[in-house]
């Protein structure tokens, strides 16, 4: 793909994605699209078949930017247990703000969190293997004692995905700069069974 045509679908989905953000997918069109990004319908359409491959693109965009951060987590110098409590955290505050940031599109993320999850399967097979490659560092550093470090991965990563809509609506307790106890509690049933004595 070219620089121009990769930057011409780019805009196009950043357009979209600010017009589902403050009028919802529902109530945007292919043509509010294409007027916005004043680009075209003919444009739009050699991008997109439909909303729907937008709405896709939008979703898998923001995905993107958010396993870059969860990256920059894993590859970080520290000790395995830090490492993977940074991980949560990182993660937990990039999706509240990926959902805050989208406006309307915080609605549709509760109301039709399926068509999210059918978007974000590549993104969890990524996230899982940057899951693994931290125990795995946790089994080398003699922090971690797993037997199946992929089992365990895809259990956390299920976790994880848990915690997302409590976390983001304000009501999972502990995940605050502020809450020592919380955390303490937290830290204790992440690592507890998993981190040798």
């Amino acid at each position: 793909m070219s620089i121009t045509v990769a930057k011409t679908r780019d805009k196009l989905i950043e357009v979209a994605r600010q017009l589902f953000a403050r009028i919802g997918v529902d109530n945007t069109t292919m043509n509010d699209i294409a007027e916005a990004s004043k680009k075209g319908r003919r444009t739009l359409y050699t991008y997109f078949n439909n909303k729907k491959e937008i709405y896709k693109a939008v979703i898998e965009s923001e995905l993107n930017l958010l396993y870059s951060s969860l990256e920059t987590v894993a590859h970080k110098e520290l000790p395995a247990d830090e490492k993977l409590l940074e991980f949560v955290l990182i993660r937990l505050e990039s999706i509240k703000n990926v959902v805050f940031r989208n406006g309307t599109l915080r609605a549709d993320f509760f109301r039709d969190i399926w068509r999210v999850e059918n978007v974000r399967k590549s993104f969890d097979i990524k996230e899982i293997a940057c899951i693994e490659s931290i125990l795995e560092d946790g089994i080398q550093q003699g922090i971690f004692g797993i037997e199946n470090t992929h089992t365990m991965a895809v259990v956390l990563h299920h976790a994880f995905k848990g915690l997302e809509v409590p976390y983001i609506r304000g009501t999972m307790p502990g995940f605050t700069s502020y809450d020592k106890s919380g955390r303490d509690s937290i830290v204790n049933l992440l690592f507890k069974g998993i981190k040798i004595k």
